[in-house]
C-alpha cells in the first residue's frame, strides 16, 4: 500500500462496512448516536470515493497517461483545482452532519431522552473504536511517504470516528452500570447527551481543512512559496542585469503554479535561444520541487505591459 489510490481504496471498503454496521446496530439498539456514527461514516466514505476519482485524474494528467481519457482535453491545465474543492466539500458535509446531529440530540434531551439496549451498543462502540484507530494509524504511517492531503484528511476522519466511538463507549458503559441503581433515571439521557458532546467536539475539527481548501480555491498566495520565488527571481535579476521581474504564485491542492516574467533591457546583449533556455533551467532548479505537480512558466520581455 504505497500509493494514494491504494490507501484510499482500503479506507473506502472499511468505512462502508462500519457505516452499514453502525446503521444496523443503531436501529437494533435504539441509539441515535450509533445511527449518526454510521451516517457520518457513510458520508465520509462517499467523499473518499470522490477523492479517489480526483486523485486518479490528477495523477494520470500530471504523468501524461491515458487514464484521464476524454476529460483531459477539457482540462488542459490539469485537475489540481478539483482537489481543494473536494476537500472543502468533504469538510463542510462532515461539519454539517455533526451540526444536524447536535440539534437532534438537543431535541431528544428536551423530550426526555430515549431508552436503548446498552449491551449491543457497547459491542458496536468498542469494535468501531478499535478499527477506527487502527485505520488512522495505517493512513498516518502511509502518508509519511505519500504526503497526500486526501490521505491526511482521511486519517483525521478516522481519528474523529475513533474518538466519537470511544466517547460513546464510555457513555454506554456508564449507562449499563447504572441500571437498577438510584441513577437509573439518567439512563434515557445517556445516548442524546453522549451524542451532543461528541458533536460539539467533532464540529470544529474539519475547520482547518475547510479554511485551507477555500484559500486554494481563491488562489490565495502562500507567503512561504512567494518569498522563495521572489528570492530566486531577485538573484536572477541581479546576476543577469535584468531591469525587474513580476511573479505570480499560487498553490492549488498539491499543485504549485508559478509564473515569472523578467523585464530585460531593450538594448541588452543578444542571446541564443539555448542561452535563454539555460537561464530557465537555472531558475527551475533554484525554485525546486520539480515534478508533475509543479506548473512553472518563465518568460522574458522588454515590454513591462506583457508582464503586468
Amino acid at each position: 500500500m504505497t500509493t494514494e489510490q491504494s490507501v484510499l481504496r482500503v479506507s473506502i471498503v472499511v468505512t462502508f462496512v462500519l457505516a452499514a454496521a453502525g446503521i444496523v446496530f443503531g436501529l437494533l439498539s435504539g441509539s441515535y448516536a450509533i445511527v449518526f456514527d454510521g451516517v457520518y461514516a457513510l458520508t465520509d466514505a462517499t467523499m473518499t470515493i470522490v477523492a479517489l476519482i480526483v486523485s486518479n485524474l490528477i495523477v494520470s494528467s500530471a504523468t501524461n497517461t491515458t487514464s484521464a481519457g476524454k476529460f483531459a482535453k477539457h482540462f488542459t491545465m490539469g485537475f489540481w483545482h478539483l482537489e481543494p474543492m473536494v476537500l472543502g466539500l468533504n469538510g463542510i458535509l462532515l461539519t454539517g452532519a455533526a451540526i444536524y446531529a447536535l440539534l437532534n440530540a438537543i431535541g431528544s434531551i428536551m423530550a426526555g431522552g430515549r431508552h436503548l439496549s446498552f449491551d449491543q451498543a457497547i459491542i458496536y462502540a468498542a469494535l468501531t473504536m478499535i478499527i477506527a484507530f487502527v485505520m488512522a494509524a495505517y493512513a498516518t504511517r502511509a502518508n509519511k511517504t505519500i504526503r497526500s492531503n486526501f490521505i491526511a484528511l482521511d486519517a483525521k476522519a478516522w481519528v474523529m470516528t475513533g474518538s466519537l466511538s470511544g466517547a460513546l463507549l464510555a457513555a454506554f458503559v456508564f449507562g449499563f452500570f447504572i441500571q437498577a441503581t438510584s441513577l437509573q433515571w439518567m439512563s434515557p439521557y445517556v445516548d442524546p447527551v453522549a451524542l451532543a458532546l461528541v458533536c460539539v467536539i467533532v464540529i470544529p475539527m474539519p475547520i482547518g481543512t475547510i479554511k485551507q481548501a477555500f484559500a486554494d480555491i481563491l488562489l490565495v498566495t502562500p507567503s512561504d512559496l512567494r518569498d522563495h520565488v521572489d528570492q530566486v527571481a531577485s538573484e536572477i535579476v541581479r546576476r543577469y542585469a535584468f531591469l525587474s521581474y513580476r511573479s505570480y504564485v499560487a498553490r492549488v491542492g498539491r499543485g504549485k503554479q508559478v509564473e515569472l516574467y523578467f523585464i530585460v533591457p531593450s538594448n541588452g546583449p543578444a542571446r541564443k535561444l539555448e542561452e535563454w533556455d539555460h537561464i530557465r533551467d537555472e531558475i527551475g532548479e533554484a525554485i525546486g520541487d520539480e515534478g508533475p505537480d509543479r506548473w512553472l512558466t518563465i518568460a522574458f520581455t522588454t515590454d513591462p505591459e506583457w508582464a503586468d
